[in-house]
């Protein structure tokens, strides 16, 4: 997703960038249009992905930066459609012409087969070819919707109603002051030591602040009293609970850093920069879709604001199911308070954004209880875009708060760019830390404590390359997972108002739950497994990449309609689970209840989206059914949601995310079924502890930014008792 086209050597052959050209063409044709009076509209219609140079980012992006195991079948598809041959095997008879050569080239056919070739591929019976639908659509749409040129515009921007974020609130940081600018920079800002930038600079700004730094093979060892791995919900929380307590501490982050009053807020190129596998993450056979923040502050820099508490039915089931007495205790209660306060949780908004209110109103008048959610944000945050990083600073993610405790302690640096790549450990016992940075520069942190806090993806392959062996490390990964259903409100209709828009205002204030009765004998109070509704951030390139494709007309007409189009998801708390092997093996299968929940979930999303008084309502299923709302008497609604729920999921049939993963390192007190004890130190290694989502016994159910804060206040204060 880069800013802009960069010129350099295709990683792909001529003929397959012949077929890639041509695929991107076939999903985003030019398509002419008669009596349209918006110029905007008319020019997006008749620009193809080719004329927007979509071909060439698709191909760094497939040929250079994703590592999915099986990229290379797309790369193979594409030798294949380059040949007469190939193109006969994937395409069947349609790629037959009646005249001679009767065999042609996938470029060489009309646009009208290669849409037909391509709907038969998301149909098909053969899961690779499923897969190459998949993976096309996904990245050929999510790039032509949110790339921008050399003025930081879109040619569809202006016709689909969309709008960069506003700039109005920091439209003074572009004066000459120097001084008033350097007040408006960030105070983490301060603490950022760049390895990769200036090696020797670094040194020295580490030794100023304490820090005792060695040259010598293979690079460079520092030396501090704790190593965080990861700057995230957990890390974050744990090197500032440290650095006040007087240790010295170094936190490592692969991610790179952006000061709030630089970023972007362009979809494109924040997702390259702030997201894991630059934002288009996903299981091995690209079934769930998974966002998962990469940058300094981690998740909770580009996350969506919600702050809920840990539920008790949840705590309970940990204490007494799991043996976790921690969850019971006022010692927990206490920490969700403390974190609490330092983020500045409250349920207080000025203004309800244009999705939530469609929640709100489709619940009440259905009779569904919907809560306010809590946020980690002031009451006139309404920014739509904190998924592309927070420039106001009014969402207090550990990037405010605990990673600025670390800083102002005067006893902690945060260095980006920073990869680990191995615990160091001795006779049973970390001693620090092995990290390459810059252009592949190795160095060593050596410490009295480990922390490692990468998140559920990237925790259990750093403890598997410095030789942990527990079985649990890797398993029980749940996802909450996530479908969508959506619903269209004219601005010609009565309500919401004409001026609202779907990207705009706080992207979490409202939500509703309904219980799913315990099932498989679970014990516990209360409701076992709920499903969760809730309101997404989407722009237009994960819009787009969402969006069911029928044609290249059919998805600019949808897409026209984005700024008034409202989603709303439904979540699952996943009884079923995954394994993750690195970011690029991640395997994932739900339970039988786990799929009806999600069923039973997006039926409610749709009668919602309904009552709120939607024109038009549908979901993601591939099929693409519309169904005109307002002229529908009940039966045929409810014989449409019954229909669009019961094929929400297999076989591709439509795409389900995950923003929220955890449970592959999970917490108990038994090493035969965990990977870490109640204090969050691993089993196997002494002085080695894990904080992050990882530790989670099971899934939460909610939004887990809090609990991940309470857990890692929790495990600081076990290393501080260890320490002392």
């Amino acid at each position: 997703m880069a800013k802009r086209v960069e010129k350099k050597k295709s990683p792909f052959s001529a003929g397959q960038m012949e077929a890639l050209t041509a695929l991107c063409d076939t999903f985003l044709p030019s398509i002419p249009l008669d009596d349209i009076h918006d110029d905007s509209v008319t020019q997006f219609f008749q620009t193809s992905a080719t004329l927007s140079s979509t071909h060439q980012n698709v191909a760094v992006l497939m040929g250079e930066k994703i590592k999915h195991p099986k990229v290379y079948l797309c790369k193979i598809a594409l030798w294949l459609l380059s040949t007469w041959i190939g193109t006969f095997i994937l395409c069947g008879r349609k790629s037959l012409s009646p005249h001679f050569p009767y065999f042609k080239r996938f470029s060489l056919l009309s646009c009208e087969n290669r849409e037909s070739i391509v709907l038969s591929w998301s149909q098909s019976n053969l899961f690779l070819l499923r897969l190459l639908y998949t993976a096309s659509k996904i990245f050929i749409l999510l790039l032509f919707f949110s790339q921008v040129n050399e003025k930081e515009e879109n040619v569809s921007w202006k016709a689909i109603g969309y709008s960069r974020p506003d700039f109005a609130a920091t439209e003074h940081e572009k004066g000459n002051d120097e001084r008033e600018r350097s007040k408006l920079e960030p105070p983490l800002s301060r603490g950022v030591v760049d390895l990769g930038r200036s090696k020797e600079a670094a040194v020295h700004t580490l030794r100023k602040s304490g820090f005792v730094v060695s040259s010598m093979s293979p690079s460079l060892v520092i030396r501090c009293d704790v190593v965080v791995v990861g700057s995230g919900a957990g890390g974050g929380v744990v090197a500032g609970v440290l650095a006040k307590a007087g240790y010295k501490v170094l936190v490592l982050e692969k991610g790179n850093y952006v000061p709030r009053n630089e970023f972007s807020l362009l979809e494109g190129e924040a997702m390259d920069e702030m997201y894991l596998s630059h934002g288009v993450l996903a299981t091995e056979n690209m079934d769930v879709l998974i966002l998962a923040g990469s940058t300094v502050g981690g998740g909770t820099t580009i996350n969506w604001s919600a702050a809920i508490r840990t539920p008790l039915h949840v705590r309970k089931e940990w204490s007494e199911n799991h043996g976790l007495e921690l969850f019971s205790s006022k010692v927990y209660e206490r920490a969700l308070d403390v974190v609490s306060e330092r983020i500045g949780v409250q349920s207080e908004f000025d203004e309800e954004g244009f999705n939530n209110m469609v929640l709100r109103k489709g619940c009440n008048n259905l009779g569904y209880n919907v809560e306010t959610i809590p946020r980690n944000s002031a009451p006139d945050h309404n920014c739509g875009s904190c998924c592309l990083g927070c420039r106001d600073g009014k969402k207090k993610g550990v990037n405010e708060t605990w990673l600025v405790d670390l800083i102002e302690s005067g006893n902690g640096a945060v260095l980006p760019g920073c990869e680990a790549t191995r615990v160091v450990i001795g006779i049973g016992r970390a001693s620090g830390v092995a990290f390459k940075f810059g252009s592949g520069e190795t160095a060593v942190v050596e410490a009295r404590a480990t922390v490692v806090a990468c998140g559920a993806i990237c925790t259990p392959p750093l403890l598997k390359r410095s030789g942990l062996r527990n079985p649990s490390i890797g398993r029980n990964l749940h996802l909450h997972p996530v479908v969508m259903g959506w619903g269209y409100f004219p601005e010609a209709a009565s309500w919401p108002p004409s001026a609202k828009r779907s990207h705009k205002g706080a992207i979490m204030t409202a939500m509703t739950k309904f219980v799913i009765a315990d099932y498989d004998g679970m014990a516990g109070p209360g409701p076992g497994y709920e499903v969760l509704i809730q309101t997404p951030a989407l722009h237009p390139g994960m819009f787009s990449a969402l969006t069911p494709w029928r044609s290249g007309e059919d998805i600019k007409a949808r897409l026209v309609k984005f700024s008034r189009t409202v989603h709303i998801f439904a979540l699952a708390r996943d009884r079923g689970s995954g394994e993750v092997k690195s970011p690029d093996h991640i395997r994932y299968e739900m339970e039988g209840g786990d799929e009806e929940n999600l069923r039973r979930g997006l039926g409610r999303v749709l009668r919602i989206l309904v009552a709120a008084g939607a024109e038009e309502v549908g979901t993601q299923n591939r099929r693409g059914r519309v169904l005109r709302a307002a002229e529908a008497g009940g039966e045929e609604v409810e014989r449409f949601v019954e229909e669009e729920s019961g094929r929400a999921l297999g076989r591709l049939e439509s795409p389900v995310c995950s923003a929220h993963q955890m449970g592959s390192c999970r917490m108990g007190v038994d090493p035969r079924v965990s990977a870490v004890g109640p204090t969050g130190m691993t089993w196997e290694v002494e002085a080695l502890y894990v904080a992050d989502s990882s530790v989670f016994p099971t899934a939460l159910g909610v939004n887990p930014m809090l609990t991940v804060q309470a857990i890692a206040y929790c495990t600081a204060q076990s290393i501080l008792q260890a320490l002392a």
